[in-house]
């Protein structure tokens, strides 16, 4: 395979055609007005992401119910109300020739408190991370079939607002992952026990999906390759899962794993082979080869892409169908294009500024309370840089804040925002 090998377009099952192999994976943006609705903010920031050459970016989590967001500052489509906003975002991020797809998301119980005390999940499981997310109520068979129908509505709505196509957020622990996962979903009805009973929440919202938006638009789905976390959801489950999606007519699959209390998909799998600098950078590509055998449906895997060799190993060697990329897109917009130009081999940056506790007590330490501090550090710097771009300023590209403040920054903005939306309603 060659540099330009990147540059290949690929044909969806649907006929869609996209242009390269780059994928603009999800990242949350909290830049929604008191009322849930795109800003002015979003165009920025997506006209700026579309200069970058990649074929999709995917929106950060896009709620289908105002009353449960997985943060303040979420865009929420329930119906027509904010189409006009939804139009000129998705006219933004189309400005140069790069598709927008509408990630779609329900956050049960990983809704924070400040947003609802009593979040929906398939089971009473609490979610314990610090008194920030209340008890959750389990699901009646009406706030399930609600829910489906939810998700089918803000995919219709999507498309008639100029999105190219929608992906459902199937991981990282939000509803539809709580339903796959043993450990969350501890029904003994239709909805839970066996796999298929786990998975039947996922097949009824892809159908919902499918039926409002139609056979000529890309349905994608966000997919946890594993839990990581002991009784959850496996890999072998997710090969099973991914089976059943594709002969149902799924476009394509993007793997990733973990949930808020493994976050593998910021720090990389538990068991990540560290011998392999490839492997390092890309977390999650040994499990996708397992969903890649099951599957011929195009795959995206997310997580750790840093260098063009590896990217360029993953199509070749291991069979993934485009690179998906998304913290290294918050300091360098223009990566993709770089990349493909052949004028950088690398991208991202240096994370140690954004981790207390060295040596013992650093990133890899049992200390939960650190452990959730870098975490939330790392992923907040990068939010950081979208809401530069956001405002037209250029991010910054090397990380020498203190993750304390980070931390501190996470937990009075989404104070802040949640009080916002309370007092704009």
């Amino acid at each position: 395979m060659t540099k330009n090998a990147l540059s290949e377009p690929i044909e969806l099952p649907c006929g869609v055609r996209l242009k390269n192999r780059f994928f603009k994976s999800a990242m949350t943006e909290a830049l929604a007005d008191a009322n849930d609705d795109p800003t002015h903010a979003h165009e920025t920031l997506y006209r700026r992401w579309s200069q970058g050459g990649m074929a999709v970016q995917v929106t950060g989590n896009v709620m289908v119910d105002k009353r449960y967001l997985e943060r303040p500052g979420n865009v929420v489509v329930e119906n027509e109300r904010n189409i006009e906003a939804l139009r000129n975002w998705a006219s933004a991020a189309k400005a140069e020739g790069c598709q927008i797809w509408m990630q779609i998301s329900h956050p049960g119980r990983q809704c924070p408190i400040v947003v609802n005390t009593r979040p929906l999940s398939p089971s009473a499981e609490k979610l314990r991370i610090l008194g920030l997310f209340g008890k959750p109520k389990a699901m009646s068979h009406v706030d399930i079939e609600e829910a489906i129908t939810r998700y089918g509505r803000t995919a219709q709505i999507a498309r008639e607002a100029g999105f190219d196509g929608v992906q459902i957020h199937g991981a990282h622990g939000y509803l539809i992952s709580q339903f796959l996962s043993p450990i969350t979903n501890r029904r003994s009805d239709e909805w839970g026990g066996s796999l298929e009973g786990r998975a039947r929440f996922l097949r009824r919202v892809y159908q919902a999906v499918r039926a409002a938006v139609g056979p000529d638009f890309p349905v994608a789905i966000k997919l946890n390759s594993a839990d990581f976390q002991k009784g959850g959801f496996t890999l072998e489950e997710s090969c099973t899962v991914a089976r059943w999606l594709e002969e149902a007519g799924i476009d394509l699959i993007e793997l990733s794993g973990g949930t808020y209390e493994q976050m593998s998909f910021v720090n990389g799998t538990p068991d990540e082979p560290r011998e392999s600098t490839k492997r390092r950078e890309a977390y999650f590509l040994d499990y996708a080869r397992e969903v890649r055998q099951a599957v011929k449906v195009p795959i995206v895997v997310t997580g750790g892409f840093r260098s063009l060799p590896a990217m360029e190993h993953a199509i070749a060697q291991d069979g993934i169908d485009l690179i998906g990329l998304a913290r290294p897109l918050c300091v360098h917009p223009d990566a993709a294009a770089h990349l493909l130009g052949g004028s950088v081999e690398r991208i991202g940056v240096n994370e140690d500024g954004l981790t207390i506790g060295r040596g013992r007590l650093g990133a890899n330490t049992r200390n939960w309370l650190v452990n959730l501090i870098n975490t939330v550090s790392q992923v907040e710097f990068y939010g950081w840089q979208m809401t530069r771009m956001s405002r037209g300023l250029p991010p910054q590209t090397v990380a020498r804040n203190n993750a304390i403040a980070y931390f501190l920054w996470y937990l009075s903005r989404t104070t802040w925002l949640g009080l916002r939306r309370k007092v704009g309603r």
